[in-house]
């Protein structure tokens, strides 16, 4: 892949918008990856939805530090069984 000369580019992406530079950026990806490389690309990108941080409490919240050393024990020795 060719590195692109930086006052070129300038020239090339001073008049377009950020929705213009995505489309091109995307489409220059699928023209150098193909499709699939494309979308194995995006996939990265995904942000998903909802609220991380607020999801996780009602999944953690019940967590204490004795229950979960607990628990590895418990792994620990159902592994030697």
């Amino acid at each position: 892949m060719a590195c692109a000369n930086t006052k070129v580019d300038v020239l090339l992406t001073s008049d377009k918008s950020d929705h213009q530079i995505k489309l091109l950026g995307i489409e220059a990806i699928k023209n150098e990856l193909g499709v699939l490389g494309l979308i194995r690309f995006m996939q990265q990108f995904d942000t998903g939805s909802g609220n991380y941080t607020e999801e996780r409490h009602e999944w953690q919240d019940h967590y204490t530090v004795d229950s979960l050393i607990q628990a590895i024990k418990k792994q620990r020795q159902d592994k030697k069984s």
